[in-house]
């Protein structure tokens, strides 16, 4: 399919029209890497401005759409769009059939069509449908959503439902332990706040907070912020990128001052996950740490606990669950974010091991948000009940991203026998919506871009090197060959 418009480029061949856009990328990736040196906009930045350059140079030159697409790959977000969902593996329809999951997520609009498949819209209607019946919930057990919320924290309703999912793992917690939030990162964000202002209350200032590289950078920014020293501790690649028993000690007995590690269980960017076993070790140098009269708070970010094989999401968490003796030094972050594809609800909630100490933490809650959005509470609560009685939903997500990253991994060896960019593409542990991978001497993330069309993140965002690279299978479907 190519475009009607009458421009004598667009009406070339779409293999004519495809080195067209080829030869724009090249020029586009040699003006933003001679411009590199003099700006100090983060990597991130950088790769996605230049993205946009291009999409916009090669609609203003006229180039067909197709060949755009095909050319130009922004790998870069990890959002997952269902309205751009395009994969159907089997009979339209049918559970293979990932267009329908705008639908069943009730976020397509009725009649609505996704890429060929027309939305019923039975979803978005049922949501709304069940808010009402949440608020009627509400209502009844003497919470009104509609009016201040003098704690700050949320409905306790809703945060009871979220305490309950917890005991799968091993986790007795209720109500009290729980604490919302607009998403995983607003959450991390006030956890911060409340323990700089738990040490300024002690004349003291904010120690350190232990980040393994490579890792998730927005908490970084949030540390600093609120005046925490930051401490990055580099991870190898024969560890997996994970903190080692061995490292983690020996970090913790060089660094007084660290008061928090940040423990992202399956990680962002390199798609490994810890072991139930390498999770017992960490918790191991916790404990002892704690024997010694020594409280280390760990951080545990659970945003892609979800995206991979539920019984080793379990075991892991069942791991850290079993650390019972040092669980009042537990914070769990956790949001529907990437493991139900709706980043856009901002939909996040931390749990405390110590309700004592979640009790006190609600004064960074109220500083920022003194009333949580009723509407945004209630969807919420809606969104829970949906996962809750359709758990095939949750399975259809899982098995979009497993698709999409069997067909990222073929797609980049391919294009590595034709242009020799990567030293090693590596096998995920079959979670997250990324891969990471390793770059052959002399490459980037400019260099892969002008070769193979494909847009991704450099090591360097992540506190790393930039000889390794990651991308996203999030906001654009993989397309087969």
């Amino acid at each position: 399919m190519t475009s009607q418009s009458s421009s004598p480029e667009v009406s070339e061949g779409l293999a004519e029209q495809r080195l067209l856009v080829r030869r724009a990328r090249a020029e586009m990736v040699r003006r933003h890497r001679a411009r590199q040196a003099d700006t100090a906009e983060p990597p991130i930045r950088v790769m996605a401005r230049l993205v946009d350059d291009l999409e916009r140079e090669c609609a203003e030159r006229r180039f067909d759409p197709v060949a755009t697409r095909l050319e130009i790959v922004n790998r870069t977000i990890g959002d997952v769009n269902v309205r751009r969902i395009t994969e159907c593996e089997g009979e339209e329809g049918g559970p293979g059939d990932y267009r329908m999951l705008g639908d069943e997520l009730g976020i397509a609009l009725p009649g609505e069509d996704i890429n060929g498949y027309t939305a019923s819209g039975k979803g978005y209607l049922w949501l709304r449908e069940q808010m009402m019946d949440a608020e009627r919930q509400l209502l009844a057990s003497g919470y009104d959503p509609r009016i201040y919320d003098i704690q700050g924290v949320g409905n306790p309703v809703l945060r009871g439902l979220l305490a309950e999912d917890m005991r799968p793992w091993g986790m007795t917690v209720s109500a009290e332990n729980v604490a919302l939030g607009m998403g995983a990162t607003d959450c991390i964000d006030k956890i911060l706040r409340g323990l700089a202002h738990f040490a300024r209350l002690r004349s003291r200032t904010p120690g350190a907070v232990l980040f393994a590289a490579p890792g998730f950078n927005m908490p970084e920014l949030q540390a600093v912020t609120y005046g925490f020293r930051l401490h990055r501790v580099g991870t190898r690649a024969e560890d997996g990128f994970k903190l080692t028993e061995e490292l983690l000690a020996r970090h913790l007995d060089d660094n007084p001052d660290v008061e928090v590690v940040y423990l992202t269980v399956t990680n962002n960017p390199t798609t490994f996950a810890y072991t139930p076993d390498e999770l017992s070790a960490v918790m191991a140098v916790v404990r002892r740490f704690a024997q010694r009269g020594r409280r280390v708070h760990v951080l545990a970010d659970l945003a892609y606990i979800g995206t991979g094989r539920p019984a080793d999401d379990e075991a892991r968490m069942r791991s850290l669950a079993s650390a019972t003796d040092v669980a009042d030094q537990m914070i769990y972050v956790n949001s529907f974010s990437k493991t139900y594809t709706l980043t856009g609800d901002r939909f996040g909630w931390a749990v405390f091991g110590d309700p004592k100490f979640s009790v006190a933490m609600r004064s960074s809650w109220m500083n920022s948000v003194s009333c949580l959005p009723g509407e945004w509470q209630l969807r919420f609560m809606a969104y829970h009940t949906l996962f809750r009685q359709n758990p095939q939903i949750i399975e259809m997500i899982r098995g979009l991203y497993r698709l999409r990253r069997a067909r990222l991994r073929a797609q980049l060896q391919r294009f590595d026998d034709e242009h020799r960019v990567f030293e090693r593409v590596f096998v995920d542990d079959d979670a997250t919506i990324y891969n990471w991978s390793r770059l052959r001497a002399g490459e980037d993330s400019f260099s892969v871009l002008e070769k193979t069309g494909i847009a991704g993140i450099p090591g360097s965002t992540f506190g790393y090197s930039d000889d390794y690279i990651r991308f996203s299978v999030g906001i654009l479907p993989v397309m087969p060959d």
